[in-house]
């Protein structure tokens, strides 16, 4: 690839590489490999297994630190709304990395540069690269300021919530009540423990589940919520 091309994707990833030929094996794909045989070019599989656990990894500090109230299957499933194939091929889409990429005749003849699954994988393979280049931090800098209009647009209000919370300031208003958790079961061995917890606040009764106790509250209070905001 042309130095000048990769100097453009360098301007729109706002990150100059210490070492281009990170970047250059991030953008070849296994077709591209697989046409030159004898070349000894390594293609960007690889890569990718490294940066889709960074991506994870970072995206995972990110909602902790945004969300610290948010239960932990929350989390799990604002992660995957965030980090799954058509986020990647869209972010890889804001870079043109289709227009950089080094593809297989075939792939080129089936317009590879837009297909979603190559896309992605190509802007796991970049976030690799980047991090092999300068680390964690730098790799966390660029990734937050990529994602930084996904986080702000993302529509999932009730994945967000600290049910808790929101039940403590309902029943507050409303009852002039505290609500009451107890701990009414648990099972399972001492590193798999699942609790089961009771929830009481003017007259509702709920029951929330979960591996840590503070989950199961949650579970509880997300329940008396509907139970309180259906009446």
């Amino acid at each position: 690839m042309a130095e000048r091309e990769l100097e453009t994707l360098e301007q729109l990833l706002n990150y100059r590489f210490v070492d281009k030929e990170r970047l250059q094996t991030a953008l070849r794909h296994s077709s591209f490999v697989n046409e030159q045989s004898e070349s000894g070019l390594q293609d960007n599989e690889r890569y990718e297994f490294l940066g889709d656990a960074v991506l994870n990894l970072i995206i995972s500090h990110i909602l902790m630190f945004r969300y610290p109230n948010l239960a932990e299957g929350d989390l799990s499933r604002t992660r995957s709304c965030l980090v799954n194939e058509v986020q990647l091929a869209e972010l890889a889409r804001q870079l043109r990395l289709g227009d950089f990429m080094e593809l297989g005749k075939g792939e080129i003849h089936t317009k590879g540069r837009k297909k979603k699954s190559i896309l992605a994988d190509a802007f796991e393979a970049v976030t690799a690269a980047i991090y092999l280049d300068s680390g964690f931090e730098r790799a966390f800098e660029i990734i937050s300021e990529l994602y930084a209009p996904f986080l702000e647009q993302i529509e999932m209000p009730d994945q967000y919530r600290d049910y808790k919370s929101r039940l403590q300031e309902l029943v507050q208003t409303q009852l002039k009540e505290t609500p009451l958790y107890s701990v009414v079961d648990e099972s399972g061995p001492d590193h798999d423990k699942t609790f089961q917890v009771e929830l009481r606040v003017g007259g509702t009764r709920s029951i929330g589940s979960g591996k840590s106790k503070k989950s199961a509250e949650q579970a509880a209070a997300r329940k008396a919520l509907e139970l309180l905001e259906g009446h």
